[in-house]
């Protein structure tokens, strides 16, 4: 499958399962109830639905038709939010675009979409026509902060009486995985598999209309958008949205509007929980704190559950692939198992095998498997990795895990990124975790190096804290003695940061080549 199917608007269905049912259904019920804030703007659910009508009567009045795609090239903002749904109820298909890329990467997202148009930051303009000769773009929309934009577009005017022009089955998004290991693959996300994992990120995450969330990271990422963004609506919430995830101004925003529910990825937790301001602000009302879209130091997870006894932490592990939420950890399970990624969500089941599709025992790593119609339809226009990743009729994650006799997992490794040392495999993310518990640590990635001896050399690139000092032998006997002999660095890279998308995955790829 590499098209979206090419309808036109159409009579509604009553047995439709949407996303632009999702936001119906919400309006519906709480229309005068403040859906999303951002900057000084405000939007009830009554404002929110007739803005996201308005947007894709817009969209469609430049000639695109059902199936056709419109490329996000922007940060957070309420203006995104409205593109988003409004390419849902117009029967578009939406291309998210991390706002970092530029050149080469961001022409290659466009033109491997078939993106026709482009909905963009006027800030990013100027990256955006750089490109355009290399891509089948028609039509540029500035989002806000522009004569003529969407946002302008979505929140003036007649609200037209627009039935939605998809189906359940039809293609709502194109959800480029984040290419740590290989160029991006648009995983081909309908409205049915973004509906189900909203159920499931409802009931897993205990999201509820008084939490008052603030949402900050990158909303072009599938957490952002689909794990909270989207559910939060849903359930009525009243969403605070910031443009990026400054440490500064998430602490005074959480303090000043009582904010209940955080969602951070471990990069930016980490830093929060060394920052000055947080001993000088009352995070009294914060309740539900998630993380994931990257690996969290367990050290660092303990330093925040023991300053912050009464917040509740939810471990949310997965991949683009499956919308993204398959797993979680609640926060009663994070005791026993603070490094777990806890277990399958309402619409997800597991597996975990070896390398010729067998069944491992418990305990034993593997890599995990799923059956979910949160799923992906595959990858567009990549029929071989398409097959490739659902060989057997289960989809393969390319995440090595172990399994225990409960059902909950806890994370070894991305496959790709476990190190052959002298013939043994070791698990990267462990010898991460035990450089992490040196005091002048800040951050670390531990890759394999090509070595004519150990075929790879287990080698840690470490960021340190400001103002620590340690050597590379201090580290290395750190290391000795909580690993075996096996596992300990042959060597050690000291760098001023690591190589991270704006998601907060690190891209190993990077620091290999």
């Amino acid at each position: 499958m590499t098209e979206a199917n090419n309808g036109t608007a159409r009579e509604g269905d009553a047995r439709a399962n949407t996303i632009d049912g999702v936001l119906r259904r919400s309006a519906a019920i709480n229309s005068g109830r403040t859906a999303l804030r951002f900057d000084d703007r405000e939007l009830s659910y009554a404002d929110l639905d007739d803005a996201v009508s308005r947007a894709a009567a817009g969209l469609l009045a430049l000639g695109l038709t059902a199936g056709d795609r419109v490329a996000a090239y922007g940060t957070n903002s309420d203006a995104y939010v409205i593109a988003y749904l409004a390419a849902a109820r117009a029967g578009l298909v939406h291309v998210p675009i991390n706002y970092a890329l530029t050149g080469e990467e961001l022409s290659y997202l466009l033109a491997q979409s078939g993106a026709r148009a482009v909905v963009v930051d006027p800030t990013l303009a100027e990256s955006l026509q750089a490109v355009l000769g290399d891509t089948s773009v028609e039509h540029v929309l500035p989002l806000r902060d522009a004569a003529g934009s969407l946002l302008e577009m979505a929140t003036t005017g007649e609200v037209p009486q627009l039935e939605s022009a998809a189906s359940g089955e039809e293609l709502v998004q194109l959800l480029y995985t984040s290419g740590t290991t290989s160029k991006p693959k648009g995983a081909m996300m309908t409205h049915r598999a973004l509906v189900h994992e909203y159920t499931s990120s409802i009931v897993a995450l205990d999201l509820a209309a008084d939490d008052n969330p603030l949402i900050c990271m990158p909303l072009y990422h599938s957490a952002g958008m689909h794990v909270f963004m989207v559910p939060y609506l849903a359930v009525g919430a009243t969403v605070t949205l910031l443009p990026a995830p400054d440490i500064g101004q998430i602490l005074r925003i959480v303090e000043e509007q009582r904010i209940g529910s955080l969602f951070l990825a471990p990069t930016v937790w980490v830093p929060l929980a060394a920052h000055p301001d947080l001993d000088t602000r009352d995070l009294s009302s914060l309740r539900k704190a998630q993380y994931g879209a990257s690996i969290m130091p367990v050290t660092v997870l303990n330093r925040l559950r023991e300053k912050y006894p009464d917040l509740g932490f939810y471990n949310c592990f997965g991949q683009s692939e499956i919308g993204p939420l398959a797993t979680v950890l609640r926060p009663e399970e994070h005791q026993e198992r603070p490094s777990s990624a806890g277990r399958a969500v309402l619409f997800v089941q597991t597996r975990v095998v070896d390398a010729d599709g067998n069944d491992v025992p418990d305990g034993e790593p593997g890599e995990v498997l799923y059956r979910s119609p949160q799923l992906c339809e595959g990858y567009w226009d990549s029929p071989e990795a398409t097959e490739a990743a659902f060989v057997g009729g289960w989809f393969h994650s390319g995440d090595l895990v172990t399994r225990d006799a409960q059902g909950y997992l806890t994370v070894v490794d991305r496959i790709k990124d476990v190190i052959n040392t002298g013939g043994i495999l070791v698990a990267s993310r462990e010898v991460e975790d035990a450089v992490y518990t040196h005091d002048a640590v800040a951050e670390v990635a531990v890759i394999g190096v090509p070595d004519e001896k150990w075929i790879e050399a287990i080698t840690a690139v470490v960021v340190l804290r400001d103002g620590a000092q340690v050597t590379e032998g201090d580290l290395i006997a750190h290391v000795k003695e909580r690993l075996a002999p096996f596992k300990v660095p042959k060597a050690i890279r000291f760098v001023e940061t690591l190589p991270r998308n704006q998601s907060g995955k690190l891209l190993k790829r990077e620091l290999r080549a």
